[in-house]
Formats: structure tokens, sequence, C-alpha cells
């Protein structure tokens, strides 16, 4: 026995032995690997070196193949500029994305901040920056605000945070509509159409990671409060979830959600707080809102855009087709759940319209958060559950959205949430 035992354990331990190393690197090293075979993110013999920090001639060379732009032909008039990224420096300091530190030299060793990262990032992708958008010491948050970035970084960027922000920014879209990033960079011929299918990028289909990747920045905590007392100190008598269905800050909750309260505010994915101004539009049958928010957050800062949520409606949805629930359970922060339809249009008598039913998990302050399908669209917005059973998540379809007039100034909140009262 203790013969099979001791074998049993040395076959576990050359199991363990043998996994791969890329599955110990961590996602760093997936998405540098990924970019270095679209061409656009280059190690050496021993490596990507993805824990050393992101120097600025590196930020250069890597902005101007994200961009699709050739190399300039000539080098900068700089004295400390390196061979290897002459023209990538050059092209950077024309196009303004990286300006100089000093007259006469570049610097190209200095390390980038996360601020300083996505501040060169956002001017590549044609962001105006000042007054009427962003600025630096907020670049770092306006980015995952509109949700060019998954994630939230701080202090100095690695080489293994910039893999992973480029590879996010692959299928954010273009500011002038042209369409993706990576639409682009294929369109220019920088990146292979086929390397590009080889790693899944052309799937319209999204995993649960990527809706979470591409869509959570769009999705916020929704607080109300009883007055202007409560919203000062930030007491509120609930939370629900909304999403933003436009980068202008229309936003989508359900109507119970707003029972009670005379402000509300929302708490995006990085902890800043915006107020809600009014009802634009309500639909008590069906559950529905739709909210303006502020782009003045608590704080004081002005931003010029949020990430949106384009609604589809039910149309196309059928039983078994897979779906992702965006939220803010429990006032948590924004979270994703997966599942599929039990059935596209179960009568429900609080609602006047038939709603969705799924097996995609939700929990109390959830309502008001995007129901999207495989491809990404709001198919419904989650609303409640049956009690008696197990996976049956409703939520009432985002049709109506598709054809209300949200063009008025609207109503306070009060008045609507004395409706539902």
């Amino acid at each position: 026995m203790k013969k099979h035992l001791f074998a049993l354990l040395c076959a576990l331990a050359l199991l363990v032995c043998t996994v791969p190393a890329a599955a110990l690197e961590g996602e760093a090293l997936r998405r540098a690997e990924a970019l270095d075979t679209l061409g656009l993110f280059h190690g050496s013999g021993a490596g990507y070196d993805l824990e050393a920090p992101l120097t600025r001639a590196q930020a250069a060379v890597l902005l101007t193949r994200l961009s699709g732009l050739s190399p300039e032909p000539a080098a900068p008039p700089f004295a400390d500029v390196p061979d290897w990224a002459a023209g990538e420096i050059a092209c950077a300091v024309r196009q303004g994305w990286i300006p100089p530190l000093e007259p006469e030299r570049f610097l190209p060793e200095e390390p980038v901040t996360a601020e300083g990262w996505c501040a060169m990032l956002l001017r590549m992708l044609g962001y105006p920056e000042g007054v009427e958008g962003f600025s630096f010491p907020d670049a770092a948050d306006f980015a995952r605000r509109i949700g060019l970035l998954s994630r939230s970084y701080h202090g100095l960027m690695t080489r293994g945070d910039a893999a992973e922000a480029l590879y996010d920014a692959l299928d954010f879209p273009v500011p002038d509509g042209s369409g993706t990033v990576l639409d682009r960079l294929l369109s220019t011929g920088a990146c292979s159409r086929e390397a590009a299918a080889a790693l899944g990028l052309l799937n319209p289909r999204l995993t649960a990671r990527q809706a979470a990747d591409r869509h959570l920045s769009a999705v916020f905590c929704l607080n109300t409060y009883s007055g202007k007392e409560g919203y000062a100190a930030d007491a509120p008598i609930a939370n629900a979830t909304g999403f933003f269905i436009t980068g202008s800050g229309l936003a989508v909750t359900n109507f119970h959600a707003l029972e009670g309260c005379a402000a509300a505010a929302a708490t995006l994915v990085t902890g800043e707080r915006y107020p809600v101004e009014s009802v634009i539009w309500y639909d008590a049958g069906m559950d529905l809102a739709v909210l303006r928010i502020s782009r003045t957050s608590a704080e004081g800062e002005t931003t010029p855009a949020f990430a949106a949520l384009a609604p589809a409606g039910v149309r196309d949805l059928r039983a078994g087709d897979r779906v992702y629930a965006l939220g803010s359970p429990l006032g948590l922060g924004p979270v994703v759940s997966e599942g599929i339809v039990s059935a596209p249009a179960v009568e429900v008598s609080r609602y006047d319209l038939p709603c969705v039913l799924s097996t995609a998990p939700i929990s109390r302050g959830s309502s008001g958060g995007a129901l999207l399908n495989e491809y990404g669209r709001v198919v419904a917005v989650t609303s409640g559950a049956f009690t008696q059973g197990n996976s049956l998540y409703l939520a009432v379809p985002a049709d109506p959205l598709l054809t209300a007039d949200l063009t008025g100034s609207g109503v306070p909140l009060e008045e609507a949430g004395n409706v539902v009262g």
C-alpha cells in the first residue's frame, strides 16, 4: 500500500513539474506572447523583461507599432537617442504623443509612470487633452473610465504592465469611428489577419473574461439617498446597479431602484462618484428608467466621456444562448456572472412585457444591471428572481430603450421616486 502511495505521489510530482512555464508566469507573459505574434511587442533571447520598468524609448516604440505608422526616416534632434529607437522616437515626438522633457535631450531611459503611459496612449488614439479632454494627472483614471484599460494602474509602469495595456487597447474603438485599434492595424497591414485569427481576436463571440475586460467599465453602483444631507454624507438608503448607454452620461437602471430617493450617485470602477442629475425617461410598467449622470464628479473633476454599452433587445434571443450579467450586487462594485437563457419570454404579472429568464446569477443590488449576449450587446436589464426555485433570474427586455425619446430634460429624481413609492 505504501509503495502504491509513494508511486502515486511521484507521478503527481512529475505532473506538477511538467506544467509549462507560461502557465506559471501569469497574464503579462500571455499578453506579451500574443502581441509578439502580432509583431507589436518583442523581447530578447533572455525573455521579455516584464518586471523591468518601461522606459520612454520603449514607450515610443510600442506606441508607434500600435498606431500602425512607420518610424520616421530621420532621427529626432536629441543627442541622447539610441539608434534602435530613433525612428520611433522621432515619430512619437512629431505626432505629439511623447513630449521631450528637455530642449536637447529626450531622456530615453527615464521610467514611465501610469499617468504618463496612459496620457501617451490617449494622445496616440486621438483623444483631446485640456479643457475639453483628459488631463495628465487624470489620464490613468480616464483610460479606465472609458474602458480602454481592463484594470487600474498606479506608480511606475513595467514592461509587463505595458503588454497588458496594449492588448486591452486592441479591441478599443478608435474615437474617429473607423473601427477598433486592431481593425486599423489590419487595414494598414501592420498586423497579419492570419495571426489575429489564430489568437482568437477576430471571433465576435465574447468569453466571460472578454465581456468583463471590455464592458465592466460601463457599469456602476447606484447609491440612492433620501435627501441632500444623505448625499453629502454618502449615507445611502439603498444601492442598485446602472450602466451607461452613451458616452455623454445617459444611463439605464430599474425604475424600482429609485423608490423613495431624492438624490443618487453613480460610483464607477475607478471609485469616483458622479451625481445623478435627472430622470430622462421611465416606464414603470417595464421597470426601466434612463438617468442623466453629471460629467462632473463629487470631487469636482470633469470627464468628457464614459464607457457605454449598446442596447440590442431580445428579438434574436433564443433559449440556450449564452449571456453575461454585469452588475454591482450588495454594492460590491462591478462583477460579472455567466449563464444561459432558460427562456427568452416568460410572462410575469409585474411587467408589461415578457421577461428573459436566465441562469446568470444576480443578487440584491444587481437590479438595473446589464444582461449581455455573446456579442457584448445589452439584451435585457437584470431585475429580480423567482425565490421558489433555482437559477431563475429575471431581466426585463431592453427593447423599450431602442424607441424611447431620450432628448428631453427629464424630471427631478424626487418626482420619479415618489411615483415608485
